[in-house]
């Protein structure tokens, strides 16, 4: 019999459902102090509470470790902050810019990059300061593309969105309105008819990205909520995070992949965890994530290959840091062999 929740946002609502045990509710409301706290139905009824090491509460489940933060963390990791030139917008590249629309989620991941800036009651962009964010777009010509985050931007009513999406849209030289989002997983039920119509505008190419890190995640509801969008016209990609003890093998990370393909959401960045506060515990480090994405060159279908990134501290965007195959004149082929590129021509034997 499936257990029933609601969103769970209090450390003692977490120990009730055995999340957490009761010795450590002390730290843990400290880190809950701290970081918001909030897990949707549909993620708790995921977690193995008999599991001490399941991947679903490692991502939302708070951790005493959280506390303890490293000298290289920051609060700002990837530097949004210089980049914004009006509150709530980054415009760190020529030809797109990131609207951070609202600071709210319907979950809060343990390990997210914005988590001194987001959480609940920190609401979204006073009617003001998006005026000024659309006006900055439309002032640029050069925006071809303007991505929709914040927080979660389909925490957003459909009124709402609808409201955002067509004003983005009205923007001439905006051809591209590009949103993340978490919530076809975490809460799919919103992900329906009216979202749908609200995300879709005319003359505008629209994509989705669902943020998921486990094939777990990826549950019926969850699929008939992506198809719902794709189906509509609108095409997924995915962003996931490689974490520590969540997704960091072959296996794991190659069966979410598979499984996002089988959705028909091609898997787009894998994310190399960023330098948040109190994350080091659930950060590999790049070796360990290079092997992992050499492991999958070959096993796995070219569809399923993300491309992994490192956001640069200090705000210099991504750079892709994948396994080279190139070495010395040789080229690597995914079973680990070395050929001589361009091959050598064999010497013609006079007669």
């Amino acid at each position: 019999m499936s257990r029933r929740f609601t969103t769970l946002r209090s450390t003692r609502s977490l120990c009730q459902h055995g999340f957490v045990p009761h010795e450590q509710l002390g730290a843990l409301a400290e880190v809950a102090a701290r970081y918001a706290v909030a897990i949707t139905p549909a993620m708790a009824q995921l977690i193995d509470v008999a599991d001490p090491h399941d991947p679903i509460a490692r991502q939302f489940v708070p951790d005493a470790r959280e506390l303890a933060a490293s000298p290289e963390e920051r609060g700002d990791p990837i530097g949004d902050d210089p980049h914004s030139p009006v509150q709530g917008l980054v415009h760190r590249y020529p030809d797109r810019v990131l609207l951070k629309v609202v600071n709210a989620c319907a979950v809060y991941c343990r390990f997210c990059f914005r988590r001194e800036m987001i959480g609940p009651g920190r609401g979204g962009l006073s009617p003001k300061a998006l005026d000024a964010a659309l006006r900055y777009i439309a002032a640029h010509p050069a925006i071809w593309e303007v991505i929709l985050s914040g927080g979660d931007p389909l925490i957003l009513s459909a009124r709402r969105l609808k409201d955002v999406v067509a004003r983005v849209a009205g923007i001439g030289h905006v051809k591209v309105i590009r949103l993340h989002t978490r919530m076809p997983a975490v809460a799919p039920e919103r992900v329906n008819a009216a979202c749908v119509r609200a995300l879709r505008a005319r003359g505008k190419a629209t994509f989705v990205v669902l943020h998921v890190n486990h094939a777990r995640e990826l549950t019926e509801k969850t699929r008939a909520a992506c198809a719902r969008l794709i189906d509509a016209g609108i095409p997924m990609l995915s962003q996931s995070v490689l974490l520590r003890g969540v997704n960091d093998d072959p296996e794991t990370l190659g069966a979410l992949m598979r499984t996002l393909v089988e959705c028909r959401i091609k898997p787009y960045y894998l994310h190399h965890a960023d330098l948040a506060p109190g994350t080091a515990h659930m950060r590999t480090d790049i070796a360990e994530g290079q092997e992992v994405m050499r492991a999958l060159r070959g096993r796995y279908s070219g569809l399923c290959q993300p491309t992994y990134v490192l956001d640069i501290p200090g705000g210099y965007g991504k750079s892709p840091i994948g396994p080279n195959y190139v070495a010395a004149g040789t080229v690597e082929d995914f079973s680990g062999r070395r050929h001589i590129y361009p091959p050598r021509r064999k010497p013609v034997s006079k007669a």
